[in-house]
């Protein structure tokens, strides 16, 4: 008898699978595919969506290359957002801690005249302080994390006034503002488009390969089930090619931005952590039962005390990525970046009750975000419109999320 490894439908005694019944399963298993992917679905729909509406502009390079930078912040703030959530938490103050940081490096490079790499080192301890103290009132003490960080909204954002004085902080070093709009390009010489980017590129393909064709090959090692072979070629060539439109894009502007750089380093950095760690494991445990997660060992008090320090810093390194961006400390620096975080977690199909959700959900759910913004602003709809938009996706968004739940449960 032969050892087909390849998930298939049982086959009859004597027989091959009628032609209809394997049709109807790689059909079954194409929907099912499809229905664990609509988030990134719902990318590819926007994005299509916002190209036809503003006659292909959002998909030029110099776009597509912004589109990154801008957004850059929000996306390292929805990485520490999601893994709070997950745990059945809340983070309110994210944007005053990226403001009170901020400014705490405008006077440390700007004022006091510390190198700019020690001012980026001392910004981000003193964004662990920060997540330290929120908590120790959530993990120790046992106020609710959205009262905790309610009040560190008021607190940090007052305290980044005070160290302002309610006056900008500007001119940053060169090296400094390389976080937030620099770019990597001309390793292997002036070229248009930029070689290296390409190779990078042409690289993050072949590893994307190498990493699904290594995984196909575990699961049907252990006789899991994946889905068809055709299936699963067709989903490896749409990504790669979306990988190589975006390389393209970037080799065509100015090459790499190294706020993209430090967005990959976190991205896989953190989906090793929740995926393939006891910590992460337990962040899930917690979430989805926390009462059962603490009868099962789990120290669940030393996990969310390690939850909101993990917050903080990367609060702390969106608010340098924000104020490198624009060179610029100000009173007015995090207004609203809780709630697009927060939105990117849900966006991302983060659940409201804790237990579920992804880095990369909500890296898409960023990206949904940011080309929502960026779409009706090249439309010239006005920023009331944009906020009524964005609210009525995140509603849909979590409606959806509540239907899944009741569908699951019936």
């Amino acid at each position: 008898m032969s050892n087909d490894t390849t998930a298939s439908p049982t086959v009859p005694a004597g027989g091959l699978t009628p032609p209809e019944n394997r049709f109807a399963s790689w059909l079954s298993h194409v929907l099912s595919d499809l229905g664990k992917n609509g988030i990134f679905l719902a990318l590819i729909a926007v994005v299509a969506l916002f190209a036809i509406l503003t006659d292909g502009i959002l998909l030029r390079p110099q776009n597509i290359s912004n589109l990154v930078v801008q957004n850059g912040y929000i996306l390292v703030l929805a990485i520490g957002m999601v893994m709070i959530i997950i745990a059945g938490h809340i983070d309110l103050s994210v944007g005053s801690v990226a403001a009170f940081i901020g400014a705490v490096s405008g006077v440390l490079a700007v004022k006091m005249g510390v190198p700019w790499w020690l001012s980026i080192v001392l910004s981000l301890l003193i964004g662990a302080l920060v997540g330290a103290w929120q908590g120790f009132w959530v993990a120790y003490v046992g106020i609710p994390a959205f009262i905790v960080t309610l009040a560190g909204m008021l607190i940090f954002r007052g305290l980044a006034l005070v160290v302002l004085g309610n006056a900008n902080i500007g001119s940053f070093p060169t090296e400094y503002r390389a976080i937030g709009n620099g770019f990597l390009s001309g390793v292997f010489g002036e070229s248009d488009p930029d070689l290296f980017t390409l190779v990078v590129g042409a690289g993050a393909i072949v590893a994307l390969i190498a990493q699904q064709l290594r995984t196909r090959s575990g699961r049907l090692k252990y006789d899991q089930q994946v889905e068809p072979v055709a299936w699963f070629y067709v989903k490896l060539a749409l990504v790669a090619l979306v990988i190589g439109w975006f390389t393209w894009a970037l080799a065509s502007y100015k090459g790499i931005p190294v706020t993209l750089i430090i967005l990959a380093a976190l991205v896989l950095i953190y989906g090793i952590v929740m995926s393939r760690t006891v910590f992460g494991r337990h962040i899930y445990a917690i979430g989805g039962n926390r009462h059962a997660a603490e009868l099962s060992g789990i120290k669940t008090r030393r996990v969310d005390f390690w939850l909101f320090v993990n917050m903080g810093v990367l609060a702390a390194l969106a608010g340098l990525i924000f104020t490198a961006r624009l060179n610029l400390a100000g009173p007015k620096a995090g207004d609203g970046f809780e709630l697009e975080a927060i939105s990117a977690a849900f966006i991302g199909g983060a659940a409201v009750q804790g237990g579920v959700g992804t880095i990369g959900g909500a890296i898409i759910g960023g990206l949904i975000i940011g080309v929502l913004n960026n779409g009706m602003s090249i439309m010239g709809i006005g920023i009331e419109w944009q906020q009524a938009v964005k609210g009525l996706v995140l509603l849909l968004a979590v409606a959806f999320d509540v239907y899944n739940k009741r569908r699951s449960g019936h």
